[in-house]
Protein backbone atom coordinates (compact mmCIF):
# COMPACT_ATOMS: atom_id res chain seq x y z
CA UNK A 1 0.00 0.00 0.00
CA UNK A 2 1.46 3.55 -0.66
CA UNK A 3 2.75 5.27 2.44
CA UNK A 4 1.23 8.57 1.96
CA UNK A 5 -2.60 6.88 1.68
CA UNK A 6 -2.04 4.19 4.58
CA UNK A 7 -1.06 7.03 6.77
CA UNK A 8 -4.15 9.15 5.49
CA UNK A 9 -6.67 6.31 6.23
CA UNK A 10 -4.79 5.30 9.51
CA UNK A 11 -5.34 8.84 10.50
CA UNK A 12 -9.15 8.91 9.24
CA UNK A 13 -9.90 5.80 11.51
CA UNK A 14 -7.83 7.52 14.47
CA UNK A 15 -9.87 10.39 14.24
CA UNK A 16 -13.23 8.56 14.87
CA UNK A 17 -11.72 7.93 18.44
CA UNK A 18 -12.66 4.03 18.35
CA UNK A 19 -8.77 3.27 19.39
CA UNK A 20 -9.46 5.37 23.09
CA UNK A 21 -11.55 2.93 24.77
CA UNK A 22 -10.34 0.67 27.53
CA UNK A 23 -12.67 -1.80 25.84
CA UNK A 24 -10.92 -1.60 22.62
CA UNK A 25 -7.58 -1.94 23.61
CA UNK A 26 -8.10 -4.95 25.94
CA UNK A 27 -10.12 -6.47 22.77
CA UNK A 28 -7.24 -5.57 20.42
CA UNK A 29 -4.46 -6.98 23.00
CA UNK A 30 -6.77 -10.26 23.27
CA UNK A 31 -6.74 -10.64 19.31
CA UNK A 32 -2.70 -10.02 18.92
CA UNK A 33 -2.38 -12.82 21.85
CA UNK A 34 -4.69 -15.17 20.12
CA UNK A 35 -2.83 -14.42 16.58
CA UNK A 36 0.47 -14.80 18.03
CA UNK A 37 -0.66 -18.41 19.22
CA UNK A 38 -2.81 -19.63 16.68
CA UNK A 39 0.46 -18.77 14.21
CA UNK A 40 2.98 -19.97 16.67
CA UNK A 41 3.96 -22.61 14.36
CA UNK A 42 4.56 -20.68 11.08
CA UNK A 43 6.47 -17.84 13.55
CA UNK A 44 8.82 -21.33 14.46
CA UNK A 45 8.95 -22.60 11.02
CA UNK A 46 10.02 -18.94 9.93
CA UNK A 47 12.55 -18.43 12.44
CA UNK A 48 13.92 -21.95 11.82
CA UNK A 49 14.38 -21.00 8.05
CA UNK A 50 15.73 -17.53 8.59
CA UNK A 51 17.53 -18.06 11.57
CA UNK A 52 17.74 -21.65 12.34
CA UNK A 53 16.33 -21.07 15.68
CA UNK A 54 15.11 -23.72 17.92
CA UNK A 55 11.89 -24.14 19.08
CA UNK A 56 12.98 -23.61 22.77
CA UNK A 57 14.75 -20.32 21.67
CA UNK A 58 11.99 -19.77 19.61
CA UNK A 59 9.67 -19.32 22.11
CA UNK A 60 11.92 -18.30 24.78
CA UNK A 61 12.97 -15.15 23.31
CA UNK A 62 10.39 -14.42 20.75
CA UNK A 63 6.55 -15.28 21.65
CA UNK A 64 6.82 -15.91 25.23
CA UNK A 65 7.79 -12.54 25.76
CA UNK A 66 5.40 -11.08 23.94
CA UNK A 67 2.68 -13.26 25.53
CA UNK A 68 3.86 -12.09 29.04
CA UNK A 69 4.14 -8.71 28.01
CA UNK A 70 0.19 -8.55 26.56
CA UNK A 71 -0.36 -9.85 29.95
CA UNK A 72 1.29 -7.70 32.17
CA UNK A 73 -0.30 -4.60 30.35
CA UNK A 74 -3.93 -6.15 30.27
CA UNK A 75 -3.85 -6.43 34.03
CA UNK A 76 -2.99 -3.27 34.79
CA UNK A 77 -4.12 -0.89 31.66
CA UNK A 78 -7.44 0.88 33.49
CA UNK A 79 -5.30 2.08 36.01
CA UNK A 80 -2.54 3.46 33.98
CA UNK A 81 -5.41 5.08 31.45
CA UNK A 82 -7.22 7.19 34.18
CA UNK A 83 -6.55 11.25 34.33
CA UNK A 84 -3.95 11.67 37.36
CA UNK A 85 -4.88 14.49 39.93
CA UNK A 86 -1.80 16.58 41.40
CA UNK A 87 -1.63 18.99 43.47
CA UNK A 88 -1.67 22.80 42.84
CA UNK A 89 0.50 25.45 44.38
CA UNK A 90 -0.88 28.15 46.57
CA UNK A 91 -1.53 31.01 43.79
CA UNK A 92 -4.01 28.29 42.23
CA UNK A 93 -6.41 27.80 44.95
CA UNK A 94 -10.20 26.88 43.91
CA UNK A 95 -8.22 25.20 40.35
CA UNK A 96 -7.63 21.28 40.28
CA UNK A 97 -5.01 20.15 37.94
CA UNK A 98 -4.89 16.51 36.29
CA UNK A 99 -2.74 14.90 33.58
CA UNK A 100 -3.98 12.95 30.88
CA UNK A 101 -2.50 10.40 28.92
CA UNK A 102 -3.77 10.16 25.34
CA UNK A 103 -2.74 8.39 22.00
CA UNK A 104 0.07 10.49 19.92
CA UNK A 105 -1.68 8.74 16.71
CA UNK A 106 0.04 7.10 13.97
CA UNK A 107 2.92 5.44 15.28
CA UNK A 108 5.63 3.47 12.75
CA UNK A 109 7.58 0.70 14.20
CA UNK A 110 10.61 -0.17 12.38
CA UNK A 111 11.76 -4.13 13.32
CA UNK A 112 15.09 -5.50 13.04
CA UNK A 113 16.04 -8.56 12.23
CA UNK A 114 17.99 -10.26 15.18
CA UNK A 115 14.49 -11.08 17.43
CA UNK A 116 12.25 -10.61 14.54
CA UNK A 117 9.21 -11.44 16.04
CA UNK A 118 9.94 -10.16 19.85
CA UNK A 119 11.38 -6.79 18.57
CA UNK A 120 8.60 -5.90 15.74
CA UNK A 121 5.47 -7.47 18.31
CA UNK A 122 6.68 -6.06 21.69
CA UNK A 123 7.00 -2.09 20.86
CA UNK A 124 3.56 -2.80 18.59
CA UNK A 125 1.54 -4.16 21.65
CA UNK A 126 3.05 -1.04 23.94
CA UNK A 127 1.62 1.18 20.78
CA UNK A 128 -2.28 -0.56 20.52
CA UNK A 129 -2.27 -0.45 25.10
CA UNK A 130 -1.38 3.40 24.65
CA UNK A 131 -4.40 3.83 21.87
CA UNK A 132 -2.38 4.41 18.75
CA UNK A 133 -2.87 3.12 15.56
CA UNK A 134 0.38 1.75 13.81
CA UNK A 135 2.69 0.62 10.53
CA UNK A 136 5.27 -2.08 11.61
CA UNK A 137 8.37 -2.77 9.19
CA UNK A 138 9.88 -6.10 9.68
CA UNK A 139 13.23 -6.25 8.30
CA UNK A 140 13.79 -7.53 4.55
CA UNK A 141 17.01 -9.92 6.57
CA UNK A 142 14.61 -12.39 8.00
CA UNK A 143 11.96 -12.43 5.13
CA UNK A 144 9.95 -15.75 5.81
CA UNK A 145 9.25 -14.19 9.51
CA UNK A 146 8.37 -10.56 7.76
CA UNK A 147 5.71 -12.43 5.71
CA UNK A 148 4.32 -14.78 8.43
CA UNK A 149 3.96 -11.10 10.57
CA UNK A 150 2.28 -9.42 7.44
CA UNK A 151 -0.29 -12.45 7.36
CA UNK A 152 -0.41 -12.63 11.42
CA UNK A 153 -1.19 -8.86 11.30
CA UNK A 154 -3.02 -8.76 8.23
CA UNK A 155 -5.78 -11.56 9.34
CA UNK A 156 -6.27 -9.61 12.58
CA UNK A 157 -6.85 -6.36 12.16
CA UNK A 158 -7.52 -3.76 9.57
CA UNK A 159 -4.78 -2.05 7.50
CA UNK A 160 -6.57 1.31 8.77
CA UNK A 161 -6.02 0.52 12.41
CA UNK A 162 -2.54 -1.67 12.22
CA UNK A 163 -0.39 -2.58 9.13
CA UNK A 164 2.75 -4.40 8.36
CA UNK A 165 4.39 -2.85 5.30
CA UNK A 166 7.20 -5.04 3.83
CA UNK A 167 10.44 -4.49 1.66
CA UNK A 168 13.78 -3.54 2.11
CA UNK A 169 15.48 -0.31 2.39
CA UNK A 170 13.36 1.99 -0.19
CA UNK A 171 10.40 1.02 1.59
CA UNK A 172 11.95 2.03 4.95
CA UNK A 173 12.76 5.13 3.54
CA UNK A 174 9.33 5.79 1.72
CA UNK A 175 8.03 5.35 5.33
CA UNK A 176 10.52 7.41 6.98
CA UNK A 177 8.91 10.16 4.57
CA UNK A 178 5.95 10.36 6.38
CA UNK A 179 5.03 12.58 9.45
CA UNK A 180 4.28 9.78 11.67
CA UNK A 181 3.08 10.67 15.23
CA UNK A 182 5.22 8.87 16.73
CA UNK A 183 8.87 6.46 15.51
CA UNK A 184 9.88 3.34 17.37
CA UNK A 185 13.30 2.00 15.57
CA UNK A 186 15.14 -0.97 16.99
CA UNK A 187 19.00 -1.25 15.17
CA UNK A 188 22.25 -0.12 15.10
CA UNK A 189 23.28 3.23 16.19
CA UNK A 190 24.71 4.28 12.19
CA UNK A 191 21.23 3.34 10.92
CA UNK A 192 19.90 5.04 14.32
CA UNK A 193 20.93 8.62 13.30
CA UNK A 194 19.63 8.29 9.88
CA UNK A 195 16.51 7.58 11.46
CA UNK A 196 16.46 10.65 14.08
CA UNK A 197 17.43 12.63 11.08
CA UNK A 198 14.22 12.07 8.77
CA UNK A 199 11.92 12.25 12.22
CA UNK A 200 13.51 15.53 12.82
CA UNK A 201 12.01 16.91 9.39
CA UNK A 202 8.41 16.66 10.83
CA UNK A 203 9.43 16.91 14.55
CA UNK A 204 8.32 13.51 15.69
CA UNK A 205 9.14 12.23 18.52
CA UNK A 206 11.06 9.03 18.64
CA UNK A 207 12.88 6.04 20.66
CA UNK A 208 15.69 4.29 19.14
CA UNK A 209 17.14 0.95 20.64
CA UNK A 210 20.39 1.10 19.43
CA UNK A 211 23.71 -1.26 20.82
CA UNK A 212 26.83 -0.72 21.07
CA UNK A 213 29.83 -3.07 23.08
CA UNK A 214 28.26 -3.92 26.25
CA UNK A 215 30.67 -5.06 29.06
CA UNK A 216 31.22 -7.80 31.63
CA UNK A 217 33.38 -7.26 34.52
CA UNK A 218 34.38 -10.70 36.36
CA UNK A 219 35.70 -9.78 40.08
CA UNK A 220 37.70 -12.81 41.78
CA UNK A 221 35.28 -13.19 44.55
CA UNK A 222 32.45 -14.05 41.69
CA UNK A 223 30.72 -17.37 41.74
CA UNK A 224 33.08 -18.38 38.43
CA UNK A 225 31.14 -21.53 38.05
CA UNK A 226 27.70 -19.73 37.80
CA UNK A 227 29.17 -16.68 36.23
CA UNK A 228 30.85 -18.82 33.50
CA UNK A 229 27.16 -20.77 32.69
CA UNK A 230 25.27 -17.15 32.91
CA UNK A 231 27.91 -15.63 30.54
CA UNK A 232 28.05 -18.47 28.03
CA UNK A 233 24.10 -18.51 27.72
CA UNK A 234 23.96 -14.74 27.27
CA UNK A 235 26.89 -14.70 24.31
CA UNK A 236 25.80 -18.04 22.60
CA UNK A 237 21.80 -17.03 22.66
CA UNK A 238 21.39 -16.25 19.21
CA UNK A 239 24.22 -16.94 18.03
CA UNK A 240 25.63 -13.57 19.69
CA UNK A 241 23.62 -11.40 17.70
CA UNK A 242 21.59 -10.11 20.68
CA UNK A 243 21.68 -6.05 21.25
CA UNK A 244 22.35 -6.85 25.24
CA UNK A 245 25.03 -9.93 24.15
CA UNK A 246 27.89 -9.25 26.12
CA UNK A 247 30.46 -7.73 23.61
CA UNK A 248 34.22 -7.92 25.58
CA UNK A 249 35.25 -9.33 28.79
CA UNK A 250 37.00 -7.81 31.66
CA UNK A 251 38.65 -10.49 34.25
CA UNK A 252 40.15 -10.40 37.26
CA UNK A 253 43.84 -11.43 36.79
CA UNK A 254 43.68 -14.09 39.03
CA UNK A 255 40.43 -15.53 38.35
CA UNK A 256 41.28 -15.35 34.30
CA UNK A 257 42.67 -18.89 33.92
CA UNK A 258 39.60 -20.89 35.87
CA UNK A 259 36.98 -18.63 34.26
CA UNK A 260 38.10 -19.60 31.06
CA UNK A 261 37.80 -23.18 31.32
CA UNK A 262 34.59 -23.05 32.69
CA UNK A 263 33.85 -20.99 29.57
CA UNK A 264 34.69 -24.04 27.64
CA UNK A 265 33.09 -26.65 29.08
CA UNK A 266 29.86 -24.65 29.60
CA UNK A 267 29.89 -24.14 25.53
CA UNK A 268 30.29 -28.10 25.47
CA UNK A 269 27.65 -28.50 27.97
CA UNK A 270 25.42 -26.01 25.41
CA UNK A 271 26.76 -27.45 22.02
CA UNK A 272 28.50 -30.72 22.65
CA UNK A 273 32.04 -31.14 21.08
CA UNK A 274 31.38 -30.61 17.45
CA UNK A 275 28.86 -27.59 18.05
CA UNK A 276 28.78 -27.04 14.14
CA UNK A 277 26.71 -29.71 13.61
CA UNK A 278 24.25 -28.76 16.37
CA UNK A 279 21.18 -29.18 15.55
CA UNK A 280 19.96 -26.16 17.67
CA UNK A 281 22.54 -23.71 17.03
CA UNK A 282 21.51 -20.51 16.04
CA UNK A 283 22.80 -19.00 11.87
CA UNK A 284 24.63 -15.82 11.25
CA UNK A 285 21.79 -14.58 9.77
CA UNK A 286 23.38 -13.60 6.14
CA UNK A 287 26.60 -13.76 4.07
CA UNK A 288 28.02 -9.69 5.35
CA UNK A 289 27.65 -10.64 8.85
CA UNK A 290 29.19 -13.78 8.70
CA UNK A 291 32.35 -12.32 6.90
CA UNK A 292 32.36 -9.48 9.02
CA UNK A 293 32.41 -12.04 11.82
CA UNK A 294 35.29 -14.18 10.82
CA UNK A 295 37.64 -11.55 9.68
CA UNK A 296 37.78 -10.64 13.82
CA UNK A 297 38.91 -14.24 14.26
CA UNK A 298 42.56 -13.00 12.81
CA UNK A 299 42.38 -9.54 15.44
CA UNK A 300 43.37 -11.17 18.01
CA UNK A 301 45.05 -15.14 20.02
CA UNK A 302 42.06 -17.51 20.01
CA UNK A 303 41.88 -18.69 23.18
CA UNK A 304 39.10 -21.43 22.28
CA UNK A 305 36.48 -22.04 19.63
CA UNK A 306 37.28 -20.01 16.20
CA UNK A 307 35.69 -22.95 14.34
CA UNK A 308 33.21 -22.13 11.85
CA UNK A 309 30.91 -23.71 8.78
CA UNK A 310 31.16 -21.54 5.73
CA UNK A 311 28.11 -23.49 3.81
CA UNK A 312 25.61 -23.01 6.66
CA UNK A 313 27.24 -19.90 8.65
CA UNK A 314 27.37 -21.30 11.71
CA UNK A 315 30.53 -20.21 14.42
CA UNK A 316 31.06 -21.49 17.73
CA UNK A 317 31.27 -19.47 20.73
CA UNK A 318 34.97 -18.23 20.83
CA UNK A 319 37.15 -16.19 23.40
CA UNK A 320 39.94 -14.09 21.58
CA UNK A 321 42.75 -12.85 23.69
CA UNK A 322 45.44 -10.36 22.47
CA UNK A 323 43.90 -8.05 20.97
CA UNK A 324 45.14 -4.67 20.00
CA UNK A 325 43.11 -1.47 21.44
CA UNK A 326 42.76 0.18 17.30
CA UNK A 327 41.51 -3.35 16.09
CA UNK A 328 37.67 -3.82 14.87
CA UNK A 329 36.70 -6.39 17.10
CA UNK A 330 37.36 -4.24 20.31
CA UNK A 331 35.89 -0.98 17.93
CA UNK A 332 32.39 -2.47 16.27
CA UNK A 333 29.90 -3.86 18.26
CA UNK A 334 30.41 -7.74 17.24
CA UNK A 335 26.87 -8.89 17.27
CA UNK A 336 28.21 -12.63 17.29
CA UNK A 337 29.78 -15.52 19.34
CA UNK A 338 33.37 -13.90 19.43
CA UNK A 339 33.96 -12.53 22.71
CA UNK A 340 37.23 -10.74 23.65
CA UNK A 341 39.15 -11.01 26.92
CA UNK A 342 40.72 -8.39 28.77
CA UNK A 343 42.44 -8.65 32.50
CA UNK A 344 42.34 -6.21 34.78
CA UNK A 345 44.49 -6.20 38.67
CA UNK A 346 42.53 -2.86 39.69
CA UNK A 347 38.81 -2.34 38.82
CA UNK A 348 40.24 1.23 38.22
CA UNK A 349 41.83 -0.11 35.19
CA UNK A 350 38.31 -1.87 34.14
CA UNK A 351 36.60 1.08 34.86
CA UNK A 352 38.73 3.51 33.51
CA UNK A 353 38.49 1.25 29.69
CA UNK A 354 34.74 0.83 29.67
CA UNK A 355 34.10 4.85 30.92
CA UNK A 356 36.71 5.46 27.42
CA UNK A 357 33.80 3.94 25.45
CA UNK A 358 30.41 5.25 23.93
CA UNK A 359 27.92 5.04 26.94
CA UNK A 360 26.34 0.74 26.51
CA UNK A 361 23.46 -0.76 26.06
CA UNK A 362 23.83 -2.84 28.61
CA UNK A 363 26.44 -3.71 32.11
CA UNK A 364 27.42 -7.32 33.64
CA UNK A 365 28.75 -7.48 36.90
CA UNK A 366 29.91 -10.58 38.99
CA UNK A 367 30.68 -10.44 42.48
CA UNK A 368 29.93 -11.40 45.41
CA UNK A 369 30.44 -7.84 47.19
CA UNK A 370 27.55 -5.76 47.72
CA UNK A 371 30.24 -2.71 47.90
CA UNK A 372 31.61 -3.87 44.63
CA UNK A 373 28.01 -3.65 42.56
CA UNK A 374 27.25 -0.60 44.45
CA UNK A 375 30.61 1.22 43.08
CA UNK A 376 30.58 -0.35 39.66
CA UNK A 377 26.71 1.46 38.99
CA UNK A 378 27.52 4.29 40.82
CA UNK A 379 30.58 4.50 38.59
CA UNK A 380 29.31 3.78 35.54
CA UNK A 381 26.48 4.81 32.99
CA UNK A 382 24.63 2.70 30.99
CA UNK A 383 21.16 1.23 29.70
CA UNK A 384 20.32 -1.54 32.07
CA UNK A 385 22.13 -4.46 33.28
CA UNK A 386 22.44 -7.27 35.89
CA UNK A 387 24.73 -8.12 38.72
CA UNK A 388 25.81 -11.91 39.08
CA UNK A 389 23.72 -12.33 35.42
CA UNK A 390 23.55 -11.44 31.81
CA UNK A 391 20.75 -10.53 29.78
CA UNK A 392 18.21 -12.08 31.75
CA UNK A 393 16.83 -8.75 32.70
CA UNK A 394 15.33 -7.81 29.35
CA UNK A 395 12.55 -10.46 30.03
CA UNK A 396 11.42 -8.57 33.57
CA UNK A 397 7.96 -6.34 32.63
CA UNK A 398 9.03 -4.29 35.80
CA UNK A 399 12.32 -3.06 34.19
CA UNK A 400 12.02 -0.41 31.43
CA UNK A 401 14.53 -1.17 28.98
CA UNK A 402 16.21 1.30 26.97
CA UNK A 403 19.73 2.46 26.32
CA UNK A 404 21.18 6.18 27.08
CA UNK A 405 23.90 8.28 25.00
CA UNK A 406 24.78 6.08 21.55
CA UNK A 407 22.89 3.56 23.02
CA UNK A 408 19.83 4.62 22.65
CA UNK A 409 17.06 6.68 24.10
CA UNK A 410 13.69 6.01 25.47
CA UNK A 411 12.68 3.07 27.17
CA UNK A 412 9.63 0.49 26.74
CA UNK A 413 8.89 -3.19 28.30
CA UNK A 414 5.81 -2.70 30.83
CA UNK A 415 4.49 0.25 31.96
CA UNK A 416 6.98 2.15 30.41
CA UNK A 417 5.68 0.79 26.70
CA UNK A 418 2.67 2.52 27.45
CA UNK A 419 4.48 5.43 28.75
CA UNK A 420 6.13 5.60 25.51
CA UNK A 421 3.54 5.75 23.07
CA UNK A 422 1.48 7.99 25.03
CA UNK A 423 1.65 11.87 25.53
CA UNK A 424 0.65 13.07 28.79
CA UNK A 425 -1.59 15.96 28.74
CA UNK A 426 -1.33 18.53 31.46
CA UNK A 427 -4.12 20.47 31.65
CA UNK A 428 -5.25 23.11 35.02
CA UNK A 429 -9.42 23.00 35.57
CA UNK A 430 -9.97 26.35 37.12
CA UNK A 431 -12.86 27.38 39.18
CA UNK A 432 -15.41 29.99 38.16
CA UNK A 433 -16.86 30.90 41.59
CA UNK A 434 -13.85 33.64 42.77
CA UNK A 435 -10.92 35.38 41.29
CA UNK A 436 -7.59 35.75 42.45
CA UNK A 437 -6.60 39.62 41.59
CA UNK A 438 -2.96 39.40 41.94
CA UNK A 439 -2.24 38.71 39.14
CA UNK A 440 -3.90 41.24 36.92
CA UNK A 441 -1.93 44.46 35.91
CA UNK A 442 -4.90 46.78 38.26
CA UNK A 443 -3.94 44.25 41.05
CA UNK A 444 -3.24 46.46 44.68
CA UNK A 445 -1.67 43.56 46.06
CA UNK A 446 1.67 44.36 46.62
CA UNK A 447 5.17 42.92 45.01
CA UNK A 448 5.99 41.76 48.67
CA UNK A 449 2.65 39.73 48.68
CA UNK A 450 3.36 38.26 45.17
CA UNK A 451 6.80 37.06 46.00
CA UNK A 452 5.55 35.31 49.37
CA UNK A 453 2.83 33.58 46.87
CA UNK A 454 5.25 32.60 44.23
CA UNK A 455 7.72 30.85 46.67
Amino acid sequence: MNPDLLLDRQRTFFATGATLPLSFRLEQLERLRGALESHEADLFAALRDDLHKSERDSFLTETALCLTEISFIRKRLARWMKPKRVPTPLTHIGSVGRIYPEPYGSALILAPWNYPVQLAIAPLIGAIAAGNCAVVKPSELTPRVSAVLARLIGDTFPADYIAVVEGGVDASEALLAQPFDYLFFTGSPAVGRIVMEKAARHLTPVTLELGGKSPVIVHRDADLAKAARRIAWAKTLNAGQTCVAPDYLYVHEEVKKPLLAALREQANAFYGSDPLRHPDLTRIVNERHFRRLVSYLDEGRVVFGGGYDEATRAMELTVLEAMDADSAVMQDEIFGPILPVLTYRDLNEALAGIRSRPKPLSLYLFTESREMARRVLRETSFGGGAVNDAVYHLASPYLPFGGVGTSGTGSYHGRASFDTFTHYKSVLHQTSRFDLPFRYPDSKAGLGLLRKLMK
